[in-house]
C-alpha cells in the first residue's frame, strides 16, 4: 500500500461503512467524481482492515491498453511472469487460497476489462475481496457500489463561528492545508464566511481544496474567494445543478493552470506524456526546446510541486516526480490544443530508447545490476513508449529497436511475459523488411526459449538467420546461432549444442557479450555430456567476466561449474561455486537463474545426506517455479532427471511427517526469505529429541514463526486475527509435538537453519 504523505481529514463514517460492506460483499466499488478522494478513502479503509494474507494496491492509471489490466495486477502483486500462460490464470493460481484484499485504483478508463477480470478472480478465488475506485461502476454481478460524496460543508448563507467551522470536513481540510503552506495562518470571526464560501464554491472536492490551498501561500482567504468569483462562474449556486461535477474540477484546474506562468503551463502540458514517475533528466530530455530551455526545467518543476501539480516521489536514486492522473489528463488535453502531442510522444519514445540502448551497450561492465534497477523503475514509461511506437506506423522501427535494446530487461530482470508480448506486437506491426526486425527476432526467440516455447523460438531464429545472412548482419547471425544451440540443449541434444556453440565461438570472436553468453552454456552442455572440458570452459567465462567487471554471466558460469562438480562427486567444491553464484544473483532480479541455483543446492544437500535441508529447498523451489510460471523441465532432461532423483532420495530418507513439515517450511517462504536462508551456511544446533516425529499444521508453523520473532500470544492473536485462546491452544500443540517445555525452545528451533 502507498504511504500517506498528508493527514487524513474526515470520512470516519465512510471508513466504517466500507469496512462493514467488505465483511459481506466481495467486490465494493467506490464511485464519484474525479478528485473527490476515492483513492485516499480506499487506502485508509485498506489500512484499517486486517486481512490474514495481505493487502495489495494496484494503480491502473498508467495502463492505457485494456488487455494489460491483468498484467498490471500481476506486477503490483510481485508475481514474476515468465510463462506463456495467460496472466488471468497465473493470478488465479497465486490468489486461489489467499484471504486477501486487492485495491484496484483508477478503473474508469478500463471498466469493461477490469470488470471482466474481477468477475473471473472472484469466481475462482473463494476468500478474495476487491475494493475498486472508479468514476463509474464496473457493472458486474455481486458488485456493491458505494458513492463517495464531497466533504461536508456548511449550508450556503449560514453564519458560523470559527469553532463550529471545524465540525465540517471541507473547511477543516482547507484550514489544515493552509497552515501547511503558511504556519501562522489563523481564522478570525470575519473570515469564517470566506472559508465557508470557498469550500462551497469548490463543491467540497478534496483535490480542488488541496489545489486552492496551495495558493494561500500568496493570497488571503478573501483574495482566494475573489479569484473563484472571477474564474468560476459555473460554480455559482444557481447554475451548479446544471453543471456536471467533472466540469467543476476542470474549472478549478483551468484556474490553477491560468495562474501559472507561461513556462509552467508549457511544462505542465509536456509532462503529461510521462506514465507514472519520471526523473529530472527525463523531463529535460523530453520537454525542453527553444521555447523551454533545459536549464529552466528544475525551477519550473519546483514551482509545479509548490502548486500541487506535481508530487515528489521518494527514491534511492535521482529524484523522481509524479503527476496526479487527473492533472496529467488535463495536461494531455492542453498538449493536444498546442498541437504537440505527436512531437512529445516521439521525444518521449526517443528518450527511453536511448536509455535502453545505453543500458544494453554498457552491459559488459560492473553496472549491470544498477542498470537493470533503473529500467525496472522506468517500466511504465518503457511500456508507454512501446505502446506509442507500435501504434504509430512511422515509428514502428523504433518499437523494434526498443524491444531489442531491452533484451536484458526481459531475460535477466524478470519480465519475460512483457518481453514476449511487446516483441510479438512490434514484429507484427513493423515493416517485414525493416533492418530493425532482424535483431528483434533473436531477442523474441530468447524470451520464447526461457518460457519453454521452443517451436516458436526455432521459427523466429530461422527467419532471423535467413534475413541476417542476406544483409551481412553478423551480430544477429551470431546471437541467433548461439540461441539455436540453446534450443538444442533445452531439447536434450547436448552433443549438437556443443558443436553449435564451438562454431559460434570460432566464427564470432569479437562480440564479448556473445562470447560469455555462449561459453557458460557450452560449459553446461559439456558438464551434461561428460567431457572434462566443462571446468576449463566455465573458468574461461569467469576470467572474461572478471576482466570487465561483468557479473551476470559470471554467476551463471559459476553455476555451470558447480553443476559439473556435483555430477563428479565434488560436492564440497560444488557448494562453494553455487553459493558464489547465488550471492551474485542477490543484486539481480533473474528468478530463473536463482531457481536453477537453488535446485542445485538441493541436489547437493541430498547427495551429502542433508535431507532436511534438501526437503525445505525442494519446497521453496516448487513455490519459486510456480511463481515464475514454469518448471525445471523447460530447461531440458539433463536438469529434470537430477531433480527427480533428489525428490526420490529425500522422500526415502525422511519420515513422511518430517518431509511434509520441511517442505511446508520452504513453501511458506517468499523469494527474499528463500535467498537469505539458502545463503546461510551456518552449522545447525543439536536437534530436539522428538522433532523428527513432529509435523506442524500451516497455522502452527505461522504461530511458531511469530514466537521466533518475539511476539507475545496476544500480539500473535492480533497479527493472525484470532483469539488469544486459539493461540494458546496452538502453542500447546506445538510444544507437545516438538517435545519442548518453553517458548524459547520453539524460537531456537525455528531460527536453526534446516539440514
Amino acid at each position: 500500500m502507498p504511504f500517506a504523505i498528508t493527514s487524513f481529514v474526515g470520512r470516519e463514517r465512510d471508513i466504517r461503512e466500507v469496512r462493514k460492506l467488505l465483511t459481506t460483499a466481495r467486490l465494493v466499488t467506490l464511485t464519484g467524481v474525479g478528485g473527490v478522494g476515492k483513492t485516499r478513502l480506499a487506502t485508509e479503509v485498506a489500512a484499517a482492515t486486517p486481512f490474514p494474507d495481505g493487502v495489495w494496491f494496484v494503480d491502473l492509471a498508467c495502463v492505457s491498453n485494456p488487455a494489460l489490466v491483468a498484467q498490471a495486477v500481476m506486477t503490483s502483486l510481485g508475481i514474476i511472469d515468465m510463462s506463456n500462460r495467460t496472466a488471468e490464470s497465473q493470478l488465479v493460481d497465486h490468489l486461489a487460497d489467499l484471504d486477501a484484499l486487492i485495491v484496484l485504483d483508477n478503473c474508469e478508463h478500463l471498466v469493461e476489462s477490469t470488470g471482466a477480470l474481477c468477475e473471473h478472480l472472484l469466481k475462482s478465488c473463494a476468500e478474495l475481496r476487491i475494493l475498486a475506485t472508479s468514476r463509474e461502476a464496473l457493472r458486474i454481478v455481486g458488485e456493491h457500489v458505494y458513492p463517495v460524496l464531497p466533504l461536508s460543508i456548511p449550508d450556503s448563507g449560514t453564519t458560523i463561528t470559527p469553532t463550529a467551522l471545524t465540525a465540517f470536513e471541507a473547511p477543516t481540510l482547507l484550514l489544515e492545508r493552509a497552515r501547511a503552506v503558511r504556519p501562522e495562518f489563523t481564522v478570525t470571526e470575519g473570515e469564517t464566511e470566506a472559508v465557508a464560501r470557498v469550500c462551497y464554491r469548490l463543491d467540497g472536492i478534496p483535490l480542488a481544496i488541496e489545489l486552492a490551498a496551495s495558493r494561500l501561500r500568496s493570497l488571503t482567504m478573501s483574495g482566494l474567494l475573489e479569484r473563484l468569483d472571477d474564474r468560476f462562474t459555473l460554480l455559482d449556486f444557481d447554475s451548479r445543478a446544471a453543471v456536471p461535477r467533472q466540469r467543476t474540477l476542470r474549472a478549478l484546474i483551468d484556474w490553477s493552470y491560468e495562474l501559472s506562468g507561461p513556462a509552467e503551463q508549457l511544462l505542465w502540458a509536456r509532462l503529461s506524456v510521462f506514465a507514472g514517475e519520471f526523473t529530472l533528466a527525463a523531463a529535460e530530455g523530453v520537454c525542453s526546446g527553444p521555447d523551454l530551455p533545459r536549464e529552466q526545467i528544475l525551477d519550473l518543476i519546483d514551482h509545479l510541486i509548490t502548486q500541487s501539480i506535481l508530487t515528489f516521489a521518494p527514491s534511492d536514486g535521482p529524484p523522481r516526480y509524479r503527476m496526479l492522473e487527473t492533472i496529467r489528463e488535463y495536461g494531455g488535453h492542453r498538449l493536444t490544443e498546442l498541437g504537440e502531442t505527436d512531437v512529445r510522444r516521439e521525444r518521449h519514445c526517443d528518450y527511453y530508447l536511448a536509455l535502453a540502448e545505453r543500458s544494453a551497450e554498457e552491459w559488459n561492465g560492473p553496472g549491470q545490476a544498477a542498470s537493470l534497477a533503473e529500467l525496472r523503475r522506468e517500466h511504465d514509461n518503457l511500456r508507454a513508449a512501446l505502446d506509442w511506437a507500435t501504434n504509430e506506423p512511422t515509428a514502428a522501427h523504433k518499437g523494434l529497436a526498443l524491444v531489442t535494446a531491452l533484451r536484458y530487461h526481459w531475460c535477466a530482470d524478470g519480465f519475460l511475459s512483457d518481453g514476449r508480448q511487446w516483441a510479438e506486437r512490434a514484429l507484427r506491426c513493423g515493416d517485414p523488411d525493416s533492418p530493425e526486425r532482424i535483431p528483434a527476432l533473436w531477442v523474441a526467440a530468447w524470451v520464447m526459449l526461457l518460457q519453454g516455447d521452443r517451436d516458436a523460438a526455432d521459427q523466429a531464429l530461422e527467419e532471423c538467420i535467413t534475413r541476417a545472412v542476406a544483409v551481412n548482419d553478423r551480430r544477429s547471425t551470431g546471437w541467433a546461432s548461439s540461441l539455436r544451440g540453446t534450443s538444442a540443449r533445452f531439447r536434450g541434444h547436448n552433443a549438437e549444442s556443443i558443436v553449435i556453440y564451438e562454431r559460434v565461438l570460432a566464427d564470432f570472436p569479437d562480440d564479448e557479450s556473445l562470447t560469455r553468453f555462449t561459453l557458460f552454456q557450452l560449459a553446461m552442455s559439456q558438464a551434461s555430456d561428460g567431457p572434462d572440458t566443462a571446468p576449463r570452459t566455465a573458468r574461461q567465462t569467469i576470467a572474461l567476466a572478471d576482466a570487465s567487471g561483468e557479473q551476470w554471466s559470471k554467476s551463471l558460469a559459476l553455476w555451470a561449474l558447480g553443476f559439473y562438480q556435483h555430477t563428479h562427486g565434488e560436492n564440497d567444491e560444488a557448494v562453494t561455486s553455487t553459493y558464489a553464484a547465488l550471492q551474485i544473483q542477490t543484486a539481480f532480479n533473474d528468478r530463473v537463474a536463482t531457481s536453477l541455483m537453488l535446485e542445485l543446492l538441493a541436489w547437493i544437500a541430498a547427495a551429502r545426506g542433508e535431507y532436511r535441508r534438501a526437503a525445505w529447498l525442494l519446497g521453496a523451489i516448487e513455490s519459486e517455479w510456480r511463481r515464475i510460471g514454469t518448471s525445471i523441465t523447460a530447461f531440458g532432461p539433463y536438469l529434470a532427471q537430477p531433480h527427480d532423483a533428489c525428490e526420490r532420495t529425500t522422500a526415502a530418507a525422511l519420515p513422511e511427517s518430517v518431509l511434509r513439515a520441511e517442505r511446508m517450511r520452504g513453501e511458506g517462504l517468499d523469494h527474499d526469505q528463500v535467498m537469505a536462508r539458502a545463503l546461510d551456511n551456518r552449522e545447525s544446533a543439536a536437534e530436539p529429541t522428538r522433532q523428527d516425529d513432529a509435523v506442524l499444521t500451516t497455522r502452527e508453523l505461522q504461530v511458531a514463526e511469530l514466537v521466533a520473532e518475539g511476539l507475545s500470544n496476544r500480539q500473535i492473536a492480533q497479527r493472525l486475527v484470532v483469539s488469544p485462546r486459539t493461540v494458546d491452544r496452538h502453542l500447546e500443540n506445538i510444544l507437545g509435538k516438538l517435545g519442548f517445555a518453553s517458548r524459547a525452545q520453539v524460537a531456537a528451533w525455528m531460527a536453526r537453519p534446516p539440514q
